[in-house]
């Protein structure tokens, strides 16, 4: 985790810096905005800006996303400047951190915002063989191509080996080949010079510079442009690399991963990868198994993520009952380990009592239901599995049955709009009213989320602020 303080570091911002340290961050700290844009673009590389809200928080927000730096943004300021606070999150500060700082609460910020939780954590002996190989291969300075399904891990495994290498101590990072469009994802990789393009106001240093004496991840490959894979496999094989603009080549030392999760023997029959940088890649690959392959670890990653999520809200630790996890153990699991720590989270928001039982595991998809012994012992009501969700229901498919059976008695007399209502606003509150994270613990999109709580305000009721400002400051 990269933090970059933006402001005089004194007092209180000081504090939050060596609270952020303590918590394992690596802290960096620049005056003012346009130095901190420069020490960007040169590739001083940041998980996250945390910046005073004295300076121009919008200017830093927009400089940002004009250069296509894609790096959260929060603010911090004295607890009791509300007006500077909402200003902020109107800027488009992620959070708000009141001053003089709460360790617990920059904790749980670095967490949520940064996302940076890459423990490894397993008991299936088919995970241990694929960690045994892992282990082998880290310290060389070989290509690898790491494959599996969506939501099994493959950045975690990456970050892995990075950790095991030789260049453990030089940068590790990655970039999502699907999720920027081809005609900037070019000057994302190699960098550009000032002038290159409209919007190009500074040279600005790519990835793979970035990533210089490090390891770069290339996420989703096969998503890349034909165009770019030539590109790419150049950089690859002579170790340097054009800027977008430049007329000189730069090297690069690099160690180079890539994930998928398509079959890229059948990507490159179909003439949509490069055999030869298929080729180049594939040096040695690490197939993830699915969650559903490795089932000794459900139980594991669930302690864990119900241990992480605890600790993220504040809330005592609670294990799982024997019921909840056989169930989960019983679950397909469509979406790996994603899915169960989404699962998971909402567990631990929606429980009651001293253990986490299944009244509280809402699982998502075609599923099994406890068995009827285990059901009768927990009080839940054993309901038949429900068919999955057609796309787009969104919130509204919360029932009975939904959650594998909950308590009949807390139930009656109520509508399902009530307790999808009571849910979602309950939810938002433990997220500090961060959208996109209680979309992510609720299972629906953002825009499922928005037009629920756009309804509520129209009816009357009190939907918590974006930061939730008002009980934070």
């Amino acid at each position: 985790m990269r933090l970059l303080i933006v402001g005089p570091l004194s007092g209180y911002i000081s504090a939050a810096g060596k609270i952020a340290l303590a918590r394992g961050a690596k802290v960096a700290q620049i005056d003012d905005i346009d130095r901190a844009m420069a020490a960007l673009r040169a590739g001083q590389g940041a998980d996250l800006v945390m910046i005073d809200v004295k300076l121009d928080v919008g200017r830093m927000v927009q400089a940002l996303k004009a250069e296509r730096i894609h790096i959260h943004v929060v603010a911090c300021g004295v607890g009791t400047d509300a007006e500077s606070a909402v200003r902020a999150i109107k800027a488009g500060a992620k959070e708000y951190i009141p001053l003089p700082p709460d360790a617990q609460l920059i904790a749980s910020v670095l967490e949520a915002v940064a996302a940076e939780s890459h423990q490894l954590v397993f008991r299936d002996p088919v995970m241990a063989q694929v960690l045994r190989l892992a282990d082998q291969i880290a310290p060389s300075d070989a290509s690898v191509l790491i494959t599996g399904e969506s939501g099994t891990g493959k950045e975690i495994m990456a970050r892995h080996l990075h950790r095991k290498s030789r260049r453990a101590e030089k940068p590790f990072i990655s970039i999502n080949c699907a999720a920027i469009p081809e005609q900037l994802l070019e000057s994302e990789l190699f960098g550009h010079e000032k002038g290159a393009f409209t919007g190009a106001v500074a040279r600005r240093l790519g990835k793979f510079e970035e990533a210089h004496g490090g390891t770069l991840l290339l996420d989703e490959v096969t998503e890349m442009h034909p165009r770019l894979q030539a590109k790419l496999l150049r950089a690859i094989q002579e170790r340097e690399i054009d800027r977008v603009g430049g007329s000189q080549p730069v090297k690069v030392d690099i160690r180079v991963i890539a994930t998928s999760n398509r079959d890229m023997e059948e990507a490159v029959r179909q003439g949509q990868f490069r055999d030869d940088l298929y080729f180049r890649l594939n040096v040695v690959t690490l197939r993830l198994p699915a969650l559903r392959e490795r089932p000794a670890d459900v139980a594991a990653l669930a302690e864990h993520f119900a241990k992480k999520y605890a600790a993220l809200n504040g809330f005592d630790y609670r294990g799982l009952s024997d019921a909840a996890r056989a169930m989960l153990v019983r679950h397909h699991w469509r979406g790996n380990v994603r899915e169960l720590e989404n699962t998971i989270h909402r567990a631990v928001l929606l429980s009651n009592g001293n253990e986490i039982d299944v009244d509280a595991i809402m699982l998502t998809g075609q599923r099994l239901t406890p068995e009827p012994a285990a059901a009768q012992a927990s009080g839940i009501v054993v309901a038949p599995a429900h068919q999955p969700r057609p796309a787009g229901a969104g919130a509204s498919a919360v029932s009975p049955a939904a959650n594998g059976g909950v308590p009949i008695g807390t139930l009656v007399g109520r509508t399902v709009a009530d307790v999808e209502r009571d849910l979602i606003i309950e939810t938002l509150q433990h997220c500090l009213g961060n959208r996109t994270h209680a979309a992510g613990i609720l299972g629906i999109s953002i825009r499922t989320l928005r037009n629920k709580l756009q309804q509520y305000k129209q009816e009357g009721l009190s939907v918590p602020l974006p930061g939730d400002v008002e009980a934070r400051v």
